[in-house]
Formats: C-alpha cells, sequence, structure tokens
C-alpha cells in the first residue's frame, strides 16, 4: 500500500472541498472495497477524508411519503429496518443477498453504490485493463470473460458493475442526493448516476470532482410482491452472473431490473411494459442490441429463465 495522508471532515461541504482541492484524494467510510483495492496498489489515493462523523447514518421518512437513506447507513441497518423490509422489500432482499454478513455490518449506501467491477483483468495489475489504465487495452476482449458483460458493454470495456442493492434502488426509482465543494446540494436519479463504459470506462459514474453522496431517497412504496433473485456459482458470498430484482403487481404488470450483465443496473422501460406478455417478450425487450461472448452468451437464456421463475412464483403467492 502506497503512503497517503488522512482526515476526517466534520460537515459534507467540508469533506467535498477537501477531496476537490487535493489531486488523488478519495472520500472513505466502510472502506470495504477501497481498501482492498488500495492493498493491491489498483488504487492509490493520497490523501483519505474520513466521512464517519458527519452523521449520515438515519433512515427518515420524507415529506412525499418515501424514505430517505442516509449516505453511511450500513447495509446491515438499511436491510433490517422495519420500514424499508415493510414498504421496499425488494431491497431487503438484494442486500442480504449480497457479500457476508460481517461485510454488510461495515459496508455502507453510498459505498455500496460505488463498489469497483470485480472484473479478474482489473484485479491483475500485469494486464492490460482501461478502467485500471486509460488506453492501455481491455484484456476480457477476447481473454476469459464468463461473468462479464453482455449489453451495454463497448470496444473498451465489458466489465459489470458488480452490486446488488443498486439493482433493487433502480426498480425503486431511488434519487442519489449530494453536496458539492461549494455546499450545492443536487439529486441524481439511479437510472443516470452509473455511465456506460464507452471510451471512457475509467469513469463510472456521474459525480462531479468532490461532489459527496449524501444519502438515497426512496419514493413512495409501489405495493406488489417483491422479488430477488441471484444466479451465482455458489449459494453465498458470490457475485452474481445474473440478478433479478422486481416488483410484480397483482395483475401482471411490473418492473424489473437485471445485474451481473451490464455496467449499471440494466432497466429498460420496453421490457417493463412486456412483462404481461411473459418473461421471453420482456427479456428479448432488455437485451435487445445485446452483445455476448463466446464464454458468456449463456446468460442471454438465463436472463429469461430467472425472469421465469421470479414470475412463477409471484403467480404462484
Amino acid at each position: 500500500m502506497k503512503p497517503f495522508t488522512y482526515e476526517r471532515a466534520k460537515t459534507p461541504a467540508e469533506a467535498a472541498a477537501a477531496v476537490a482541492r487535493t489531486p488523488g484524494a478519495k472520500f472513505i467510510a466502510g472502506g470495504t472495497n477501497l481498501l482492498d483495492l488500495m492493498k493491491l496498489e489498483i488504487e492509490t489515493p493520497t490523501h483519505l477524508v474520513d466521512i464517519q462523523d458527519l452523521k449520515l447514518d438515519r433512515i427518515e421518512p420524507t415529506s412525499g411519503g418515501g424514505l430517505r437513506i442516509g449516505a453511511f447507513a450500513t447495509n446491515t441497518a438499511t436491510a433490517s429496518d422495519p420500514r424499508v423490509r415493510r414498504d421496499y422489500g425488494v431491497l431487503t432482499r438484494a442486500i442480504v443477498a449480497g457479500a457476508s454478513g460481517q461485510l454488510r455490518n461495515k459496508a455502507t449506501t453510498a459505498g455500496n453504490l460505488l463498489q469497483r467491477t470485480r472484473c479478474p483483468y482489473f484485479y491483475d495489475p500485469n494486464m492490460p485493463c482501461n478502467k485500471r489504465k486509460p488506453g492501455s487495452g481491455c484484456s476480457a476482449l477476447g481473454g476469459y470473460s464468463r461473468q462479464l458483460g453482455i449489453v451495454g458493454t463497448s470496444d473498451a470495456c465489458i466489465a459489470t458493475y458488480p452490486g446488488d442493492m443498486a439493482q433493487a434502488m433502480r426498480v425503486l426509482d431511488a434519487s442519489v442526493e449530494t453536496v458539492d465543494p461549494q455546499g450545492q446540494t443536487r439529486s441524481i436519479p439511479i437510472g443516470d448516476f452509473h455511465r456506460l463504459w464507452g471510451d471512457t470506462p475509467h469513469i463510472e459514474t456521474n459525480l462531479r470532482r468532490g461532489e459527496l453522496i449524501t444519502g438515497v431517497t426512496l419514493p413512495r412504496p409501489l405495493g406488489g410482491q417483491h422479488f430477488y433473485q441471484k444466479v451465482r456459482d455458489r449459494a453465498s458470498y458470490a457475485y452474481a452472473l445474473v440478478s433479478v430484482a422486481a416488483v410484480i403487481q397483482p395483475d401482471g404488470s411490473g418492473r424489473f431490473a437485471v445485474g451481473g450483465i451490464a455496467p449499471k443496473p440494466w432497466r429498460v422501460a420496453a421490457a417493463d411494459a412486456a412483462m404481461p406478455q411473459g418473461a421471453k417478450a420482456a427479456a428479448a425487450a432488455l437485451l435487445a442490441g445485446a452483445r455476448p461472448t463466446e464464454d458468456n452468451r449463456f446468460k442471454v437464456p438465463l436472463v429469461e429463465r430467472t425472469l421465469a421463475a421470479v414470475m412463477a412464483e409471484a403467480k404462484a403467492a
């Protein structure tokens, strides 16, 4: 691990300003992803700004009938909150499907959204990776790509966003709240938060320099049945090959987002509209334009089968 300096911020705006004015600075909260990357020297921040003292861990109702989850609320606290379990069950299910109990006790809302890909070539400093070193090439193209993306990828990168929580938040139409170094706030729809890789896969979100996540707002509850189905190589502590977060209404209509296949939680309006026609039609709309590799071509039918399993469970309930 390379040397770095450290400070604890006292306010969100102070934290944002500290990162903005220091080249190579990063925020740190739970650190469950960042510290691992620092040990491997994939991330080499010159300065860490600790936000643990900012009182951003509360979960509280909004005036619009929704719920606001603080950026520093742990995954365990969010998943176990009675209001989340009652009204936003897909979020509880998605969080519990991820990592381990120990990690969920430390991992935070903001950190979960910002976690970086688990592409094996990203983690291997001996291999070219446009994410790690822009312009060096993508080793996954033509390499081993079983766990990587099939849609929304580019000629520069086929890595996937690895998290579970964000799929549920995408289904719920959450918004990410931020503050910038000048103390100005804004709200980013979760669908616009993560970027497609394009020619700049090292830029993963639409956050601006120094912008700090302060919380995530969930709108009024959707009702219906909530599901999170995760297909992975082992029963726990594994990232999704394909995951489906879904909210299904009694009449068969609904909405869903898929993980494990794209640079961001993958949700398509036409696919939501096709749900009453069945899993085949919905999956076809979701995966229009997909570019699977020979190694991960199996994900195309797997998306349909996983969605079909969720829809069958909803119908049987």
